[in-house]
């Protein structure tokens, strides 16, 4: 639904009721460079080598090791298979994905002191796509918990004429109001009570208990995910070498995400006594963030053949800004007949603009250069999860979010192992990375494991890379904040194919 012919925009000034959760801090707090084809066929394992525009946005030393000016750009196609396990049963879907994934330029500038131990520095600036949040999948199954208990769940405790329409008020008008007066919770209660899921248990304006009029026993239920967006870094970087042992890099960042997600769920009941048997319930959340971080990197040549490297990413400073649009319709069973009802406020409702602190992470490095023959390199990283923040911390619900993250989240280590060997000018690529859960309780979500291949040919002052990858991980995917927080399992297995063109300046 495009804002242009959404009528009205309701700013909500009231506390933060959007429940961001747990899978907040963890979708921007993903740092998953997609890079060029190059970085991704030794699966990122480029912190002690450089020489990679991609490895920058590792280690910001990286640039140094250039031995004249370099740019690149990088073209990626994206599959993504989804198998979904849902009360028991099971559904698949798939997703695909092309774009420019990378690009970025860096201009080496030797020095013509022959007796200065500065011997060159680099400038540069570099865009990776940092993550893709496209994603499709559909949750089907028969279950025993109903959506009503959602509704009722922000119903409950709060008086009948704070959740209702006015007589001669529109759909429109009330859920307007009352986001604006009372906040997003008392919204989902209007919701219910109108579309006659709710049964109040008084009829007057002081009423605060409710039941529902959906019938216990079984609920067929198709839950429908979408999302569409990205996070994505500006990268502008300064490195220096010192003498022939030593480069020290710096970068400057800057971030942006887009996250679009839209969720259906179509539920449906033969249970006796029901007076409400058809639901369906549809959320539009439209997300946008702007951030700023800095890198500090060194790598060392330990002996010609050996390097080492260490990075330190600080935290992410972000701004976010939210607006969702709801709607529901409902079938019910009135005087023997069936009875639809259609609520759609054409409401943008729009949000505090709020803040989230996404962690630092510590990156070290080992690399061995075989002469001009190949490469093997190791990277292992570090990043605390339990450290994300949601600001203002004054506000109650992102306090006890807070609490909640620091509980369930913790430290990441991440290795990336990858080699390379060359045959004149053809080179062959390989790697494998692992990286832990974010999640304590591994019910929530599994391990990622990767592997990758590649190859590239250089023409001289031109390079052509390519590189296929492929990863796999599962998580579980709990459907609404409260009521109907039931879970879909989402095992996701992705492969990339990345092609890079390389240019000397």
């Amino acid at each position: 639904m495009k804002k242009l012919f959404i009528p009205i925009i309701a700013l909500l000034s009231t506390p933060f009721m959007l429940a961001q959760d747990l899978s907040d801090a963890i979708r921007y707090g993903q740092d998953e460079i997609q890079g060029t084809a190059r970085f991704r066929a030794l699966s990122g394992a480029f912190g002690a080598l450089g020489g990679d525009m991609s490895a920058i946005n590792i280690n910001p030393a990286s640039s140094a090791v250039f031995s004249k000016s370099e740019a690149t750009i990088t073209l990626a196609f994206s599959d993504l298979d989804n198998t979904v396990n849902f009360m028991n049963s099971g559904t698949t879907s798939s997703d695909s994905d092309t774009d420019i994934t990378q690009t970025g330029a860096a201009f080496v500038f030797k020095s013509n002191n022959k007796d200065s131990n500065w011997k060159k520095f680099s400038l540069g600036f570099a865009y990776d796509k940092v993550a893709n949040l496209d994603n499709n999948w559909v949750a089907a199954g028969t279950n025993t918990n109903s959506i009503a208990s959602y509704f009722l769940n922000y119903a409950q405790g709060e008086r009948l004429d704070e959740i209702s329409a006015f007589p001669g008020e529109t759909y429109s008008e009330a859920y307007s109001a009352i986001g604006s007066f009372y906040g997003y919770g008392n919204q989902q209660a209007f919701l219910g009570y109108e579309s006659y899921i709710l049964e109040p248990n008084s009829f007057v304006d002081g009423n605060t208990a409710y039941t529902s009029n959906i019938a216990p026993g079984s609920f067929n239920q198709q839950y429908f995910y979408s999302s569409r967006g990205y996070n994505g870094k500006f990268a502008f970087n300064f490195s220096t070498q010192y003498k022939d042992k030593l480069y020290l890099g710096l970068n400057l960042n800057s971030h942006f995400t887009r996250f679009d997600k839209s969720t259906f769920l179509n539920e449906d009941n033969n249970n006796a006594g029901s007076f409400v048997n058809k639901v369906g319930f549809e959320n539009n959340l439209y997300t946008e963030g702007s951030g700023f971080s800095f890198q500090l990197g060194l790598i060392g040549k330990i002996t010609e053949s050996l390097r080492a490297g260490l990075a330190y990413n600080s935290p992410t400073w972000y701004n976010v800004r939210e607006e969702l649009t709801q709607n529901i319709r409902t079938v019910r069973v009135e005087n023997g007949s069936n009875v639809a009802l259609a609520i759609n406020p054409f409401i943008i409702n729009v949000f505090p603009e709020y803040k989230l602190t996404t962690p630092g992470k510590l990156t070290g490095s080992l690399a061995y250069i075989f002469g001009k023959k190949g490469l093997l390199s190791v990277d292992y990283s570090l990043k605390d999860y339990s450290n994300s923040k949601f600001k203002p911390t004054s506000d109650l619900y992102f306090a006890a979010l807070n609490n909640d993250i620091s509980n369930s989240l913790d430290t990441v280590s991440t290795v990336r192992v990858g080699g390379e060997y060359k045959i004149k000018q053809l080179s062959l690529r390989a790697g494998y990375r692992f990286e832990e859960s974010p999640y304590k309780q591994s019910l929530f979500n599994d391990d990622l494991n990767g592997y990758s291949f590649g190859l590239g040919y250089s023409f001289g002052n031109f390079r052509m890379d390519f590189s296929y990858d492929h990863s796999k991980f599962a998580q579980a995917n709990q459907l609404y904040a409260v009521g109907l927080t039931d879970q879909a399992s989402v095992e996701t297995k992705t492969n990339n194919y990345t092609f890079t063109m390389a240019f000397a300046l």
